[in-house]
């Protein structure tokens, strides 16, 4: 165990000295990063040739499948029912802000129009399409945000460094060059974003694949100084598992909310960068063809209010099918969450963490005079709630209307509920004395 944890201080600190040392982010990009915790609400799209085996984004290293084989299901890759316009429209209803999309996932597959291999959706599939184009100006043409997920491994290219994981992919190791590979990825990320309009954000993932190197450089500051020089505005995040380096925007965690470690994948310090979490549907990425195991609405609107109860967004995973539908039961919690978001969304969007931190009964949001008490565990029909240095004024239930009785004193504030409601989340308005 000692080993283990010295070996991943060693690389936390190997990586954040190779990030972009002495960054002072644009006015832009402080703006950029008021809006997307603002928007609190984002859909992940995990969609590639994996797709089309049904086993999940990780297919290719988890089967030890040849890089050449592997290859030839661009073949396949045709998508007929593929349609930005319709997976934009889900989105939005669902009271989503913005998209996050794999342009390039661990098997190397590029879903847009790259100059740098012809290993893409154009060049090597019948689709033949620009996936992330459409869906880029689909997003901007119906007000959404666009992010771009791109991968740091790749489990196809014979010039990638090897990492713990893609080494049964049949590549040649006499063949890595990290000069080359950092090029290509370096030339990849200038099309990105000089050829799609304005990005939100770059969301890498990959830096956890030489935790076992801890001397490895993944020549970070290069990187993040590219995007923050072609876009100051573009949010630089990266799912490494770590506490944040220099030249990062926002921070992120996998299948937990700040602060949570459920998963085994968030221990790290929770930063004061904007925060967001990534979580599945049912409990894969990539589409897995025996994954039927969604989660209920109810549940996934309290993890949206968890998250912004912590001050973060929600970033909630889609795997879409090989046809390039998005799976129904996907689309009925899509609409769901929408409904949800339509009455109560003032409480989640441009709200920060509530004056009162996580509690067994629930959260806390705020926005200027209004403090949201988000009760997802009824207590009683009383409520304390520790509102030490903040005055009450009125108590009214968001649903009905109904003013709630209520006494205060310096610890806090009592709270008469009144009769339990059949919702995923109650919600009490507090207006403050200002």
């Amino acid at each position: 165990m000692k080993k283990i944890l010295l070996a991943c201080c060693s690389a936390a600190l190997s990586l954040a000295a190779a990030a972009q040392s002495g960054y002072v982010p644009a006015s832009e990009n402080i703006a950029a990063r008021q809006q997307f915790a603002d928007d609190r609400f984002g859909i992940f799209l995990h969609w590639g040739l994996y797709s089309l085996l049904g086993q999940g984004e990780w297919v290719m290293t988890n089967q030890d499948i040849d890089f050449r084989e592997y290859r030839k299901l661009a073949g396949a890759f045709a998508a007929p029912a593929f349609n930005a316009h319709e997976w934009v429209t889900a989105i939005r209803q669902a009271g989503a802000r913005y998209v996050c999309f794999t342009t390039r996932h661990h098997d190397g597959f590029s879903l847009f129009d790259t100059a740098q291999s012809d290993y893409n959706v154009v060049d090597a599939s019948p689709l033949g399409r620009d996936v992330v184009r459409e869906l880029a100006d689909e997003c901007r043409r119906q007000g959404l945000g666009i992010h771009f997920y791109y991968s740091l491994i790749d489990w196809w290219r014979e010039d990638a460094p090897r990492g713990r994981t893609g080494r049964g992919t049949g590549r040649d190791p006499r063949k890595e060059d990290a000069d080359a590979y950092f090029d290509f990825m370096k030339a990849q990320l200038t099309e990105l974003l000089t050829q799609y309009g304005p990005v939100g954000a770059i969301w890498f993932d990959g830096v956890w694949d030489q935790d076992q190197n801890p001397g490895f450089d993944w020549r970070l500051d290069e990187l993040y100084g590219l995007i923050h020089r072609l876009q100051p505005a573009c949010l630089v995040i990266n799912n490494h598992h770590l506490a944040p380096f220099e030249g990062e925007d926002a921070q992120t965690f996998e299948r937990d909310l700040p602060g949570e470690n459920s998963a085994g994948l968030s221990g790290q310090e929770v930063s004061r960068l904007p925060l967001e979490t990534c979580q599945t549907m049912n409990h894969s990425w990539g589409y897995r063809i025996t994954d039927c195991d969604y989660k209920p609405v109810d549940e996934l609107v309290r993890y949206l209010v968890g998250a912004a109860g912590r001050g973060g967004n929600l970033l909630l995973n889609i795997g879409p099918q090989p046809d390039g539908r998005l799976p129904e039961a996907a689309l009925e919690r899509l609409a769901g969450i929408g409904e949800w978001l339509e009455r109560h969304g003032e409480t989640i969007y441009g709200t920060q963490a509530g004056p009162v931190t996580p509690r067994a009964w629930g959260v806390t949001t705020r926005r200027g005079d209004k403090v949201y008490l988000h009760i997802l565990d009824w207590p009683d029909t009383e409520l304390f709630v520790p509102l030490q240095g903040l005055r009450v004024r009125q108590a009214t239930a968001c649903d009905s209307g109904e003013r709630l009785d209520f006494r205060q004193n310096d610890d806090g504030v009592v709270i008469r509920l009144g009769e339990r409601t059949a919702t995923p989340d109650h919600i009490v308005v507090l207006t403050i004395r200002q």
